[in-house]
């Protein structure tokens, strides 16, 4: 085998061996995320949906509160905007009675707000910085509020089609759709709350520290 032989040999053979260190270390930190989420997700009401939602999302998530909570209401909001879109063709179609549009419609309104809690919650909580930021606490807040307002208005639309009679078919797949959102926007505040509390601690700490130093 002439040198040249050899040195390509040698080549091919070391970007193989990265090649598969590489390959190791993502799967690593694929599996050591997806073993947070399922640790993080035991706090919330609905762990084997978190569970579910979130696995996709392990690599981004990797071991870190605050991306879990955002992952978790981002796929919160993903669900409320395609149901949203559904619920708004539903109300324009024929065949429901007067008070079942009604709470159709009702329930249309009160998505469209779930929609927008949960799209401020996601923006608010990528401004909020736990490292030291003196607003940290008060964007947690706005988070959190949002959150649950989110939650209530799932709650609320459920609540309001319960009462009526409809096609059969369509309310159970309206019924499905909002108690998902319902589901995950319940999962999504429990990990916000737990980011919050974990940090706002830290910062009150710190914030101890200083004053005794002083």
């Amino acid at each position: 085998m002439t040198s040249t032989n050899l040195s390509f040999v040698l080549l091919i053979f070391v970007l193989c061996v990265v090649g598969v260190a590489q390959f190791a270390a993502a799967a690593a930190g694929t599996a050591g995320g997806t073993d947070y989420i399922k640790t993080s997700c035991a706090v919330t009401h609905y762990a084997s949906l978190c569970v579910q939602s979130l696995t996709p999302y392990a690599k981004t998530i990797g071991q870190n509160q605050q991306q879990l909570a955002k992952a978790a209401l981002s796929v919160s909001l993903a669900k409320a905007q395609s149901c949203s879109a559904f619920m708004s063709s539903v109300a324009k179609s024929k065949g429901l009675n007067s008070r079942a549009y009604q709470a159709v419609q009702d329930c249309v309104n009160q998505v469209a707000d779930s929609v927008n809690s949960l799209s401020n919650s996601v923006q608010e909580l990528s401004n909020a910085s736990p490292s030291g930021s003196q607003d940290f606490s008060w964007r947690m807040s706005n988070v959190e509020t949002w959150t649950s307002t989110a939650l209530t208005d799932a709650n609320t639309c459920l609540n309001g089609l319960s009462r009526q009679t409809m096609n059969a078919n369509v309310k159970s797949m309206i019924t499905a759709k909002v108690l998902t959102i319902a589901q995950l926007s319940s999962n999504a505040l429990a990990l916000v709350n737990r980011f919050a509390a974990k940090h706002s601690k830290g910062m009150k700490d710190r914030s101890r520290n200083v004053l005794l130093f002083n």
